[in-house]
């Protein structure tokens, strides 16, 4: 069963290690929590050399699927908590998500007359 809810994607790039700065702000913006991933930077500013060898830094991606109602508090949040508006301190972006299957918490919810916002 699908929900009613409208969603959103917000997708987190940072350094590695502050994936967890990420869910923390969020979770305290509204959001129920976040999937972590694991990737490498190939952006023009990316690249470090240790003894003439290049180095590729390491990032971590969170994804926080999130009420679309709560997006702006949640990237607000994420932006203010990690610096996002300095350079070099990771980027956020949104995404329109058209479906969401398997968020069985909220279909429980919206079923027993709950709100859907907690």
């Amino acid at each position: 069963m699908e929900s009613n809810v409208s969603y959103d994607l917000i997708v987190t790039i940072i350094n590695k290690g502050y994936s967890e700065d990420v869910v923390e702000a969020s979770k305290k913006a509204g959001a129920e929590g976040g999937t972590i991933l694991f990737g490498r930077g190939t952006g023009v500013h990316e690249h470090a050399k240790l003894f003439n060898i290049t180095i590729e830094p390491e990032k971590e991606l969170v994804l926080t699927l999130i009420d679309r109602e709560k997006t702006d508090d949640v990237l607000q949040a994420i932006t203010a908590g990690l610096d996002l508006n300095k350079p070099g301190k990771g980027i956020a972006f949104v995404v329109d998500v058209e479906r969401a299957i398997g968020i069985t918490h909220l279909v429980k919810r919206m079923e027993d007359g709950g709100d859907t916002h907690a």
